[in-house]
């Protein structure tokens, strides 16, 4: 078996399809808590939005980690790949000009998982939006801030 780097393990495989529901994921570089400043993370909820505004996705659910961010997503008018180089892109540079810092924000690669319309979405959405808990982050859904889904109210 060849033995690639994990970045290129990720994309073996990897197929975007318009209307496919996935749930995405990546880690901040070196997993570095940047968004225990809930002000920084509203930079990545603030693409999120725009990544839908545009057309890109429908965004069914998400959370905004101190070290990475999972995101629930029907897919519309760009790849898998496009939309997370954009959305980690656009972040990287809002943030960047928010703090006066240079370079990478994000690790390379993230991870994609393609979901069935049969999956039950709303117990998957309540796993996302839980990980503060899950984390011992906060105590209830409306104590952490980095979190929505279309389904839930807080």
């Amino acid at each position: 078996m060849l033995d690639l780097p994990a970045s290129h393990r990720l994309r073996i495989g990897r197929y975007s399809e318009t209307n496919q529901i996935y749930l995405l994921t990546t880690n901040t570089l070196d997993r570095k808590p940047v968004f225990n400043d809930f002000n920084l993370g509203r930079l990545v909820v603030s693409e999120f939005r725009s990544a839908q505004n545009q057309g890109w996705v429908n965004s069914l659910a998400w959370v905004v980690m101190p070290d990475h961010f999972h995101w629930l997503i029907e897919l519309q008018k760009c790849s898998l790949s496009e939309l997370m180089g954009k959305t980690k892109s656009l972040s990287t540079r809002a943030l960047n000009q928010s703090t006066g810092r240079r370079g990478r924000l994000w690790q390379h690669g993230y991870h994609d998982r393609a979901l069935r319309r049969e999956d039950d979405l709303v117990k998957l959405a309540r796993y996302v939006v839980a990980n503060p808990l899950r984390a011992g982050i906060c105590e209830r859904f409306g104590d952490y801030p980095l979190w929505d889904a279309i389904w839930l109210n807080t």
